[in-house]
């Protein structure tokens, strides 16, 4: 069973900044990818950033050039780095991680971005 722990969310005012980390219970290289996803009131969920077990990123167009996805292997720790915050980027976060047979979701972190 693959644990999930996010941390690192909050309220910042528009044009700040957070970093999100997410503790795997397992090595990052047992996982195929992992990714943030997010979920707005009212809205579904949606892909923020994923990265495989390879190191190919891949991001949603509408946090491209202001968020980054990265990883500590030794500490089985995925990021996301998020700047020039913008109020639509208010939701709460997920942290996801893929096998060939199975989807792990951590808690969800919360993300409020107002002034």
């Amino acid at each position: 069973q693959v644990q999930l722990v996010e941390s690192g969310g909050g309220l910042v005012q528009p044009g700040g900044s957070l970093r999100l980390s997410c503790a795997a219970s397992v090595s990052i290289f047992s996982l195929d990818a992992m990714g943030w996803y997010r979920q707005a009131p009212g809205l579904e969920r949606e892909l923020v950033a994923t990265i495989t077990t390879g190191g190919f990123t891949n991001y949603v167009g509408s946090v491209k050039g202001r968020f980054t996805i990265s990883r500590d292997i030794a500490k089985n720790t995925l990021f996301l780095q998020m700047n020039s915050l913008k109020s639509e980027d208010t939701a709460v976060y997920y942290c996801n991680a893929r096998t060939r047979l199975t989807t792990h979701w951590g808690q969800g972190t919360q993300v409020t971005v107002s002034s």
